[in-house]
């Protein structure tokens, strides 16, 4: 037995009989990415899981299972002349009403239909006042019905 035996075999590794040395180097560009890529993540979603006003939201209950079977009321203002307040025609559908006839009427077709189907879709010109189409506003609420703006985008030229 000889001391060459115990220690590998008797031959020698590198200069000066000692073995390689391990490497002890960490490569570090792979753990930054991942830890860059963890921060953008974390800066963008944090600002979504903050709520910054307290809302108790309602619960929906469900509507009326039968279809509504009637049409949309639409009522339109349409502005014939002069100045704000002065001339204005009205149209219940397609029908030329009156001022003075108008909530009778709503009130009449309100009393014929379900509390989900009063809604009343209201239109104006583009030259109509604001303060005719708020008093259109004020006869459909009076008479008893949820009324909606519409808004027609425009229309490219």
């Amino acid at each position: 037995m000889s001391a060459a035996g115990a220690s590998g075999g008797g031959r020698r590794r590198g200069r000066g009989g000692r073995r390689a040395g391990v490497m002890a180097e960490i490569n570090v560009t792979p753990m930054v990415d991942v830890m860059l890529v963890l921060l953008i993540i974390f800066m963008v979603s944090a600002p979504l899981m903050t709520t910054s006003i307290d809302i108790d939201l309602p619960v929906a209950r469900g509507g009326s299972s039968t279809p509504s079977n009637a049409p949309p009321l639409t009522v339109s203002v349409k502005r014939t002349g002069g100045t704000c307040n002065s001339k204005v025609d009205l149209y219940l559908g397609d029908t030329q009403i009156q001022e003075s006839e108008l909530e009778a009427k709503v009130k009449a077709i309100g009393e014929a239909r379900s509390e989900a189907e009063r809604v009343v879709f209201l239109r104006g010109d583009r030259d109509v006042c604001y303060t005719d189409m708020m008093k259109l506003l004020g006869y459909v609420r009076n008479a008893g019905f949820k009324a909606n703006i519409v808004i027609v985008p425009e229309q490219g030229s």
